[in-house]
Order: structure tokens, then sequence, then C-alpha cells
């Protein structure tokens, strides 16, 4: 991969650039960032080095096009309305970017709502904090299927979304779809969120598997009626309010009979915007946070990406260069997808004093294949239930 690493840098000079904000306020507690409507760009938070919020912590981010024809994906992060809690969110879009467009305006807004300006997550219940955003995520969810239906060309977008809250001593993350978050705690990475797909052999790719086949959906090849490949995220109202539409569709274009169309019942929606909804303690050991898209995590393991981080904040501390370094990691190893990543360093670790970490060759290549032969069991998995 050296060889062609000139080549990449390249086509990367070409494609990546850094941007200003236009939401931008010039109070001192307040900065927003998110991704404008280009085909690919690095965000960086008003310059190309990190930025540090109020409550100490260090934002990069970046959103790299990976081999796609389009760039569906989109960033926020902000740190305003939340009474000391920063905000931040990777939406993931697929089918067109109507839905990301959406989403990364109203989501904030009907989360600070619904969480009264940061009250409940400085509070202690957090059966209160679960409920509200769940409320919030389900309350955007059916204020963009109207909007998608009112466009009038009857929009088949979609997004995964996972929101993280940082203040106060925790993490609070609403999470649906593919998107992953993981905690770097003294160079040992735990993964936070699970993904909603309607494939494999864990507990939550099982309990999703199921509750499709319950409402009335079926499974080819790992996707929820041979089309999506997540059974969480926003709109994609074919799988909501038009499902008797695609269903009518789907004999039309030849994709089943209509003998098996009539015998399809459906009892719920297929793709579901219920979040599931995390609470972390961080203490003196937590170093950072990775927020990023399945274009990261599908070819790079959390472990290696802790290593990886680790060692670029103790090279040089910058976050935003840290994040930029990983997001081109993953375009070296032929990502299919687009790239979009958010890290959070919390500000407590003394990189210059840290000694650099090694990543094994050998068991990230074992790791690679275990990966790619997971996927392929729980696909096949999927085929065998649903014939």
């Amino acid at each position: 991969m050296a060889l062609f690493r000139p080549q990449l840098e390249r086509f990367l000079s070409t494609k990546l650039h850094f941007c200003h904000s236009s939401n931008r306020t010039p109070t001192k507690n307040f900065f927003f960032a998110t991704r404008p409507r280009s085909q690919c760009s690095a965000i960086a938070i008003d310059a190309p080095s990190s930025l540090t919020d109020v409550a100490g912590i260090r934002w990069g981010s970046t959103s790299l096009q990976g081999p796609r024809e389009e760039m569906e994906d989109d960033i926020i992060i902000r740190s305003d309305g939340l009474e000391g809690f920063s905000f931040a969110a990777v939406f993931d879009g697929h089918a067109g970017f109507s839905s990301v467009k959406f989403l990364r305006d109203e989501l904030y807004k009907e989360c600070v709502a619904a969480l009264q300006g940061g009250l409940l997550l400085n509070g202690k219940d957090f059966n209160a904090i679960r409920k509200a955003l769940e409320e919030a995520f389900e309350s955007v969810d059916a204020k963009l299927l109207d909007w998608l239906e009112k466009d009038g060309e009857q929009d088949q977008s979609g997004s995964t979304a996972t929101a993280m809250f940082i203040g106060n001593e925790k993490l609070v993350i609403s999470h649906i779809g593919d998107t992953s978050v993981v905690l770097s705690r003294s160079g040992k990475m735990e993964v936070l969120t699970d993904a909603h797909r309607p494939y494999g052999s864990n507990k939550i790719s099982l309990q999703e598997i199921r509750r499709v086949r319950e409402a009335g959906g079926w499974i080819v090849n790992g996707r929820i009626c041979g089309d999506i490949a997540v059974s969480r995220a926003f709109g994609d109202m074919r799988f909501k309010t038009k499902k008797n539409e695609m269903l009518e569709n789907g004999v039309k274009e030849g994709r089943w009979s209509e003998k098996f169309s009539s015998r399809v019942q459906f009892n719920g929606d297929l793709v579901i915007a219920s979040p599931e909804v995390y609470q972390i303690a961080l203490g003196s050991d937590a170093e950072f946070v990775i927020l990023a898209s399945d274009g990261l995590w599908d070819y790079m393991n959390s472990s290696d990406a802790a290593v990886f981080v680790r060692n670029q904040l103790r090279k040089h501390g910058d976050v935003q260069l840290a994040c930029e370094e990983l997001a081109r990691t993953a375009i070296d190893r032929r990502t299919q997808d687009n790239v979009s990543i958010i890290i959070a360093d919390l500000g407590r670790t003394d990189w210059q004093n840290l000694p650099l970490q090694k990543q094994n060759v050998v068991y990230e290549l074992g790791q690679a294949f275990a990966t790619i032969g997971i996927v392929a069991v729980g696909i096949w998995m999927s085929s065998l239930f649903s014939s």
C-alpha cells in the first residue's frame, strides 16, 4: 500500500478541504460544525487544528468520500443549549441526502427540547434521559416522514444516526443504525454501541431479525426485503408508512410474485427509529471517544483504531490531524464506503509522556479475515431463516 501512497495523497489533495462554519457565533462557549453539501470534505472547527470547548474537550472531525458515487454523510458538533454538555452526531445517509439534510438541523433541536435544555442530563435519573431521547428520535422521524412525503417525489432516502452528549463526567449515547462509538481508557478500547443490522449471530442482530419478521418482513442476503442492510434508521418511508406500496412495486418490478405478495401481512414498521440509549461514567482514565460511520469500522477494528489515535496524539497532540489520518487509513485499506469520524479528546491525558504502542500486523490480518467470515456466516444464516 505504501507504493500507492503518493497517488492517494494527490487524490486527497483535490478532494479534501477545510471549511469555516457559517453558523458560528462570536461567543466563547459555543461552536458548531457541519459538513457543507460538497462531494467530499474534512471539517475543521474554526481552523485545521483542534478546538477546545468549554468542558476542556478537544474536537476533531472529518468526512471523506470513498468509492461511493455520492457523499451522503454529515457531521455536527455543538456545545450550546445543554447546560455544560457538548453534542456530537454522525449521520450516515442512504438513497439520497434529503433525510440527512433534514436531520442535521432538526435532531439537535428536538433533543435539546426533550432534555429540557440539559437539565435532565445534569440529573441522576437515567430513565428520564432515556425516555426523553427515545421520544425525541421518534418525533423527529415522524416529522421527517411527513416532510419527505410532502416533498412530492416520494423520496426514498434514509439515514442512520448516532448522537453523543459529553459533560459532567459522563457520556450519554442515543443510537440507531451501524455507526459506532468507542471509548479509550488507558489504551484499552470499549465498544459502546451495537450495530442494528438484519444479519449476524450476535444477540442484537438476532433480536433485530426477529423483530423484522414479527412485523411481517423478510430478509434476503442480509437485507430487509432484499433491499436495506440496516434495521434502524430515520426516513426510509417504504418500510414504514409506504410498506404496501413497496410490496406492490416489488411485484411490478419482478422482485417477487403476486402470490408471495398476497401472503404478506405487515404488523408494524420494518425499519424503526427507536434508539438504544446508553450512559457511561467517565473517570480519570478516559482518554478519548471515537464516533465513526461503518466506513471506518468495517475496515479497522476498535483496538487498532485506539492504537492509531493514541500514537497520533503522542506524536503531535493534534486531534484534528489524528482524525484526518484515521480517515485516510480507512481509504488506504480500500473501504467501500464514505468515512465520517468525530474524535473527542477528553483533555485528561499528557500525550507527550505516553510511550508509543505497537500494532500487531498478523493479528490485524486475522481480525480482518474473521470479520469477513462472520459477516458471510450471518448472511448465510439469515438466508436459511428466510427460506
